[in-house]
């Protein structure tokens, strides 16, 4: 090109020359003066060159960029893709384990014994002290003289026994028991006139220390499960949110999720997860790479990749979603615990009743709350250590979330 340009320079100068020379009005400029103009000339034709090189140059860093942004864009994606698959699983699975949580089989079988009525945990039982209450109190000790009084002895016995309350699965038979006895002893005093009014009266008191505490402890049992189990139709409303949101990125990784029909959301996201892994995720970007591999070079086309394959953009982007339903999760697991805080001051509430009413010693009382203690931390523990929460924040810290591409 340079070559090219000198010679066009040099015949036009030969043209100016030979003129000059047929015309005699024209004076020939001095040599100095041709030399300075050739070489203002040289200059700048140099320059055009070094102008072409450096555009060159541009044009080819802008390429680079260019592929350089693209494969940058394309790493982040499939980084950010594969990290969410791994955050769906982890996130299904501690759902499902949060979800079947109550608190521990020991602190069930400690609060069960506290509120069975035959159980002596706190050194009585509900039931024989219902009987020395309607012994002492509305028969004032004349059971072995009377055999009507015995036979109230016996149907308080029988009430106290009967099949439906040793029946209820709810933390209720005390209560009911109470209610019950109360109700049978009020309609025999009709027909019997040993059993007065204030006969009545003062047995009720006395029930009433029984059933405060049965009542405070009922409390807790009822408020801790009424907890629970908005916890967990909250977990249930967000496995949901997790499967409408996966059925996108399912689709454009080539693995559908399953239809619901009749089964649970449950069931369907651990059939889904049985197969569909980390690994599987792994493979379909080895398979898309495959595929824009420039033979040639051995390099990928990033730019073809992408804009044929737009839909996996937009699984990126869709990513900042599955971040909030984790902090969703990390929320209901923290109000679990929350949750059990409360339950294990209201039920040590309820032992302190028992105490101050007289119903069992200060050292039982506080023997039990200690025990009390200790199982609702081996409790927090086992769960903590079960879900493992950490391992979920971690692997959702790995998406780059932040990054949307366009």
């Amino acid at each position: 090109m340079k070559f090219v340009r000198l010679a066009g320079l040099i015949l036009l100068l030969g043209i100016a020359n030979l003129a000059t020379a047929q015309d005699p009005e024209i004076k020939t400029p001095p040599v100095k003066s041709a030399d300075t103009t050739i070489k203002r000339i040289m200059d700048e034709m140099q320059r055009i060159v070094d102008n072409d090189k450096q555009n060159a140059s541009a044009i080819q860093a802008l390429l680079s960029g260019r592929d350089f942004d693209n494969s940058t864009k394309y790493e982040l994606i499939k980084n950010n893709i594969i990290n969410a698959s791994e955050t769906y699983y982890l996130l299904n699975k501690k759902i499902i384990d949060l979800k079947s949580r109550t608190t521990t089989n020991n602190l069930d079988v400690f609060i069960t014994s506290l509120n069975n009525p035959e159980s002596k945990e706190l050194g009585f039982s509900l039931s024989d002290r219902v009987v020395e209450l309607v012994e002492k109190i509305i028969l004032k000790g004349k059971t072995d003289k009377n055999d009507r009084d015995g036979k109230i002895v016996e149907s308080t016995k029988s009430i106290i026994n009967s099949p439906i309350f040793k029946s209820f699965t709810s933390l209720t038979p005390p209560l009911a028991i109470a209610s019950s006895v109360m109700n049978f002893l009020h309609s025999v005093s009709v027909s019997n006139k040993a059993i007065n009014q204030k006969s009545l009266q003062d047995f009720e008191k006395e029930l009433n220390k029984y059933t405060i505490y049965y009542t405070a402890l009922n409390d807790a049992n009822q408020k801790f499960e009424f907890g629970l189990n908005f916890n967990k139709d909250q977990l249930a409303l967000l496995q949901d949110n997790m499967y409408e949101l996966l059925q996108f990125a399912a689709t454009v990784l080539k693995s559908p999720l399953p239809p619901r029909g009749n089964k649970t959301i449950a069931e369907t996201l651990n059939e889904y997860f049985l197969t569909f892994k980390k690994d599987n995720v792994v493979d379909f970007f080895k398979q898309l790479e495959d595929k824009y591999m420039i033979q040639k070079t051995k390099k990928i086309d990033y730019e073809n990749l992408l804009r044929e394959n737009p839909n996996l953009k937009e699984v990126n982007n869709q990513l900042e979603d599955l971040v909030l339903q984790t902090k969703r999760f990390e929320n209901l697991y923290n109000e679990y615990f929350t949750l059990l805080d409360s339950y294990y001051a209201k039920v040590n509430n309820s032992l302190k009743l028992a105490m101050d009413n007289g119903l069992a010693e200060k050292s039982i009382i506080e023997a039990k709350q200690g025990e009390f203690r200790q199982l609702k931390t081996e409790a927090v523990n086992e769960i903590q250590a079960s879900i493992n929460i950490k391992e979920l924040t971690t692997n959702v810290d790995k998406i780059k979330y932040r990054y949307r591409i366009f």
